[in-house]
């Protein structure tokens, strides 16, 4: 029988990229467009043509989606602050159930690896296992954030990313960088094309929370911020061109 060829073998790249391994991190309410609720078809679309573009250039691609889009704290609810980030949790393997249904309609090769047991769902969260999965070609999505509640899915994508060895973690945002105020509100709002941890600290910007953040600084992993709504962003960014911010130490 022939031998299924990875998505890193059977797409040929040419061009000379900047990274070998990246982790991106996208919102749950990134997937839901417009609506800020639920999962857009057309942004699980758009997302997995911008992935597929990396992956055919032989770049081993790691995913962590947030649940925001289907579940998003239990403040002011009759639910208890551990089992409402539980609930977070199940809200971020359902978006990536949704993401790796959407890239495997484009053959890409996909894993889901989930931080709480869900056997008949997703992989549990093995480290050899899901870098021998990248180094085959496959994207890596995890689920259920680092399986525990009080860590947002920024820091477990941080410590996915640490854990794999990934060279940045790169941030989709609907902006084009880092400001020193919000853009949305502040037409005066200055854009970082580059700026350091220790920058980032003392102007008080915010990116990610401070614990991933701290873990990001702690480990030399850079950050790119960049907008992930404008087609072809991904592969530029990936290719090196100058393309939304970069957080570096």
């Amino acid at each position: 029988m022939k031998k299924r060829r990875s998505n890193s073998s059977f797409f040929l790249s040419k061009f000379k990229k900047m990274y070998q391994r990246i982790l991106l991190k996208l919102s749950g309410e990134s997937l839901a467009g417009k609506d800020r609720f639920g999962i857009s078809s057309e942004k699980l679309i758009e997302y997995a043509t911008e992935i597929e573009s990396v992956v055919k250039n032989g770049v081993e691609v790691a995913v962590v989606v947030g649940g925001g889009n289907i579940f998003r704290g239990a403040d002011g609810m009759a639910i208890d602050r551990v089992q409402g980030d539980h609930m977070g949790m199940l809200s971020t393997v359902i978006n990536g159930l949704a993401l790796q249904s959407a890239l495997e309609n484009n053959s890409i090769q996909t894993r889901l690896m989930s931080a709480v047991k869900i056997d008949e769902i997703a992989e549990p969260f093995i480290r050899r296992r899901a870098i021998r999965h990248l180094e085959k070609g496959r994207v890596v999505i995890f689920g259920a954030g680092t399986g525990n509640p009080y860590f947002t899915t920024d820091t477990a994508a941080v410590l996915r990313a640490i854990e794999i060895k990934a060279n940045v973690i790169i941030k989709g945002t609907r902006v084009d960088g880092v400001y020193s105020s919000d853009p949305e509100q502040d037409k005066s709002a200055k854009k970082f094309n580059n700026i350091s941890f220790d920058e980032v600290y003392s102007k008080n910007l915010s990116i990610m929370d401070m614990t991933a953040f701290t873990l990001c600084k702690e480990n030399n992993l850079p950050i790119d911020v960049f907008n992930i709504n404008k087609k072809g962003n991904l592969l530029k960014l990936v290719k090196g061109e100058n393309i939304g911010t970069r957080v570096h130490f």
